[in-house]
This record gives C-alpha cells, structure tokens and sequence, in this order.
C-alpha cells in the first residue's frame, strides 16, 4: 500500500489559553476526498492551516511524503501586488507547472484576465483565488469554504471539475449538496479532537447523532457506578479501621470522568436558541407585482415581471451573481420604484431583514453595543426587555465576547449577530439576502426550523440548494443572462429545475412545424393521449433509474477506495468519467419520466 501523503498525529494546539486542539490527527491519500466537518469554532480552518505548513502546532507531528505538491485555498485571499488577474494566477503555478490550464479556468469562472485585481469584487476574487490553487493540478488541493461568493452554476461547474480531478481534495464547506456529491470520506473536528468516517459527508450526521448518544448512554452509566460508590463509602467504610484507600481513589477518578463527559455533554448539546417573534398577522395578500420593469445603465434587470405572494408564501430568488436577486427583493418590498409596472404592499406589514453583505455591522463597534445600540446592558426582544449576556448566550457568545469589536468576529459569528439582530424585533415578512453564508450545519438547520415555525411571509435569496429544497415553496430564477426575465416554478430548486427541464421538452415540440409527426398522423377531433413511445417509457423509466443508481452506488463504492489512483490511474479516471455519465443519464431519466407523470395527469384530468 502506497504512503500517505501526508499526516498530522497528536496535535495540540492553545489560542489565548484555551486549548483548541489536544489530541488532533489527519490523513491524506492519493486521490482522497476528505470533507472537514465542525461547528463553527471547533478549529477546522486552522487544522486545515496546520497540514498547509502554515500554522504551526504546539505539539504534534506533521509530515509531507517527500515530492508532493500542495495548494491551500484560504477564505480571504490576498491579490495584492499583481498588475493583472492572469499574473496573480500565474504566481500560484509552480517550476515546470503547464500554463495552460490559466485562460480554461478564468474563462469557466468568468473572470477577465487582464483585470485589475485592486477593483475585482468579493466573489470575483474569490474565483481568481480558486483559478490559482486549481491551475497547477497539485497532489493535494486543500478547498476552505470554496463555494463562499459563488452563484449556483458556478458552484456546480466547481463540482464537475474537481469530481474529475486528480488532486487529492481536503474539503471545508457549509453547503451541504456540494460536501455530498465531492466526499467520499469525513472528519469530524470535535471538542479539541477529531474522529473519521470511512464514508462521504451524506452518511455524517446519522453517524455523529448515533455518537451523542452513545455519549449519553456512558454518562448514565457513569452515574449509576458513581451512585454504587457512593453508597459503599458511606456504608462500606463506616465498618472498618481503615479505608480502601485505592477505591476512594476510583471513586475520584469515576467522578473526573463523569465531569469530562458532562462538560463534552455540554457542549454538543450547546445551539443557537432562535425564537421567532411574530408580529401582528399581515394581510392576506402580502405583495402583488404587475409587469414590473427595472434597468440599470440600460441594461434590464426586471422585464415584465409578476407576482402575486400571499401570507405563509416561502419565496426563494435564485440566479446568477449579478443577476439582479438584490434588486427584485428591493422591488418586491418598496425600497426601490420601478421603471414601469405597479408594486402593491399588503396591509400591516412589518419586515426584519438580513443583509448579505453584513452592512449594518460598524467592524469598531462593540458585540454588546451591535445588540443594544450603546450605553445599556438589556436588549429588546420584540416587546420583552432581556439582559444582553442572555441573549448572546442564546446564540453561542461567551460573555468574555461583549466587548469584542465586530470586526474580530468570525464570518460565522457575524452572520450569528446579523440573525440576532433581525430577531429583536417582531416582524411578519422576513426578508433573507444570502443568510446561509459562514453558518456551521446545526445553525443552518436551527435557521430552517425558525423558518419552517413562522407565521408570516419569507423572502430568500440564496445560492444553497439543499436550503433551499428544505425552506421555499415557490422558486423565482433569473432566465436569459442580460433580458430581465424572471419565471416562477413551484416547489425547492430540484422541482425547479425537473420543471425547466420539462419546460423546455415542451418548447422543443412546440417548434417543431405543424403537421409533422405525430400530430400529422393523428386524425383531426381524436381525443388527446400519449403515445405508445410515451407510455413504454413511463413504463420503463423507473426500472432504468434503479439500475443507474445501482451501477452510480457502484462506482462510488470504488472511487471510495483512497488508493485506487496510486494503483490504477486510469482505472480512476474512467470510473470517474464513467460515473458522471451515470449521474447525468439519471439525472435526464428523471426529468423525462416527471414529464410522462406529468403529462398523464394532465392528460387524464382534461
């Protein structure tokens, strides 16, 4: 078997005196795909720092296989000193490294090569960062939050790249689908430690939860043999001269443990308390649009747009980066007039929002000041006055924190303050901008069930897709890059996008010229049915869907193997290739056989 290419053992690592890691460890073979996973904190950027050489641990050993190549993709790149995005690329390609991979990368990530990397913005530095570290192929390509600033096509062009890669991939996300589809193996970053799961981020959280409670089983445990002990000191050694020394000592040593694991108790068990406060209801109708338009510099970002949203309506916006998802929500909620068409805003209503940007937030301002709004110690939660340290509490500040300037706070910990801060008052239309970014999974999914609670009305831009599947009831998606045109479909974005699939086999046939086919066969007045062709593939569609998700299962189970590319490269290579094809051939089997469904329905309620 072929040596890892690299390891961390024993790790131990202490910020501002409290140990982050005391016993962490880390293993990277050929052809890994290894997701690193954590609450927000746990210190997953900086073991994955730690195996890049570029922080150095107070303990521990670290070693790199001699000859392998590594390249780290940090959160807030630095483009400094370069003239042009290509040269700044370029920097990240080592001796002998082809160039050619350049102009592909920055093409695919739409990125102008001879743009000044001083005026790109968040997400275009952000994709010039992930065009270096990718451009050189290295053995090992360590990704921390790569899908941060990327809009959905992007991210899953990412996806299809780095599924094809050579590159053994170390992977830090919040978004679940892209960890899901990339990951073939898991490691948890735990309470100074870390733990391996032999298989793909999917397979994650059944495990961790099957832990906790196990944890909790040996806690109870632990009780009842502390209780036992208990009773004999007190009963056992009241008969005797002289003490057991040894098992008062046990005793001592049950009851330490019995603190570890409580205080590990404490800690898993640690959330985000969000409790929504719900305003008066609104109306039923809560926003209606009526060919609304809207352009900038010319250009139409809105054509012709709209929209009826009634009260309970979870509506996601998705396109695009610079698509216009901001400009919609802003439309939709009065802050901006359109060009032309009406915008008509339902009684009653009374909006909390989340800015993407994080705007709001003064980096010199104080944690306790951000809650308060300065020179008071209570914050107000709708019509309730609560101690400020309280209410950090609720979502995971220390006390320790209230004077730290917003500035120093983590990404997670900032969009931890905005969502304090947009709960503080009561609201019946909430309006989301992007409030997926920087969340670790629990607070994502304490987000969703805070969601899912409330009584009003959400506006939701995002680019998650797994959020989005689990939070909207209707989906609007920008179409046609440049047109302004904006289509509703019901359902999350998977239902979303088996429409638009649907859609367009619609549009096919409708181009087809009259009289031709089918519809020239069929005698005039006969009544409407599908077609032979049809209903043998509806048939035979769900039987062709379990064998490619058999034969997909299949290839996966292989690609987990971490040393089939030592052992077979091109075997690695055509199973890769082989499995994309699987999932591409599922991914059509599905939306065909959706469009047969839904076609017969139709067909038979006419």
């Amino acid at each position: 078997m072929a040596p890892p290419l690299l390891t961390l053992q024993n790790i131990a690592l202490t910020f501002g005196g409290a140990p982050l890691f005391v016993d962490a460890g880390l293993l990277i073979e050929e052809g890994d795909r290894l997701c690193l996973v954590g609450r927000n904190g746990a210190g997953k950027s900086t073991l994955m720092r730690i195996a890049a050489g570029l922080v150095e641990a107070d303990a521990g050993e670290r070693f790199v296989k001699p000859g392998v190549t590594l390249r780290y993709l940090e959160q807030d790149p630095d483009l400094s000193g370069f003239a042009r995005v290509e040269d700044y690329v370029r920097g990240g390609l080592g001796e002998g490294d082809p160039d050619h991979r350049i102009g592909y990368l920055l093409d695919h990530l739409d990125v102008e090569a001879d743009a000044d990397p001083a005026t790109l913005s968040g997400g275009e530095a952000r994709r010039a960062a992930i065009a270096r570290v990718m451009a050189p192929e290295p053995d090992i390509l360590m990704l921390d939050e790569p899908t941060n600033h990327l809009d959905i096509a992007a991210i899953e062009w990412l996806e299809r790249e780095l599924g094809s890669s050579r590159s053994a991939l170390v992977l830090i996300s919040h978004d679940r689908r892209f960890l899901e589809t990339l990951s073939r193996r898991t490691l948890w970053v735990d309470r100074g430690g870390t733990r391996q799961l032999d298989r793909g981020f999917a397979h994650f959280e059944a495990w961790r939860d099957t832990l906790f409670e196990e944890e909790e089983r040996d806690r109870h445990k632990l009780d009842r043999k502390i209780e036992r002990e208990q009773h004999w000191i007190v009963h056992g050694v009241s008969g005797r001269r002289k003490r057991n020394q040894k098992r008062l000592g046990d005793l001592r040593t049950l009851r330490q443990e019995r603190i570890r694991l409580a205080a590990r108790g404490r800690e898993a068990a640690e959330t985000v308390t969000m409790a929504s406060l719900d305003a008066r209801a609104s109306g039923k109708l809560v926003i209606e649009a009526e060919n609304v338009a809207k352009a900038w510099g010319g250009v139409p970002v809105v054509s012709d747009f709209s929209i009826k949203i009634q009260r309970g309506d979870r509506i996601g916006l998705v396109g695009p980066n610079g698509a216009g998802k901001t400009t919609l929500i802003n439309l939709l909620t009065g802050v901006l007039a359109p060009d032309s068409g009406a915008v008509r805003l339902g009684t009653n209503l009374e909006v909390a929002s989340l800015d993407q940007r994080r705007a709001a937030l003064d980096a010199d301002t104080s944690l306790k000041d951000a809650l308060t709004g300065g020179g008071s110690d209570m914050v107000m939660v709708g019509d309730t006055q609560r101690h400020v340290m309280s209410y950090m509490k609720d979502f995971l500040f220390r006390p320790e924190q209230a004077g730290t300037p917003i500035g120093r706070l983590s990404g997670g910990e900032r969009g931890r303050l905005m969502l304090a801060r947009a709960f503080t008052r009561p609201s019946n239309l909430l309006v989301l901008d992007e409030p997926t970014n920087d969340l670790d999974f629990e607070t994502l999914d304490l987000l969703q069930e805070l969601i899912a609670d409330y009584s009003g009305t959400v506006l939701l831009v995002s680019h998650d897709r797994d959020f989005l599947d689990r939070i909207v009831t209707s989906v609007v998606a920008s179409e046609g890059e440049g047109e302004g045109r904006w289509t509703v479909y019901a359902g999350g974005y998977s239902d979303m996008l088996a429409q638009r699939g649907a859609a367009r086999g619609e549009a096919k046939a409708a181009a087809r010229p009259k009289g031709s086919g089918e519809e020239r066969r069929k005698p005039q007045g006969a009544s409407r049915k599908l077609s032979f062709k049809d209903k043998h593939a509806l048939e035979t569609l769900p039987g062709r869907m379990e064998m490619l998700e058999a034969e997909i299962a299949r290839l996966e189970d292989r690609l987990a193997d971490p040393g089939l590319y030592a052992r077979d490269p091109d075997g690695f290579g055509k199973a890769t290739a082989e499995l994309t094809g699987k999932q591409t051939d599922l991914a059509e089997a599905e939306e065909e056989w959706l469009r047969l469904e839904m076609l017969r329905e139709e067909l038979e309620n006419s």
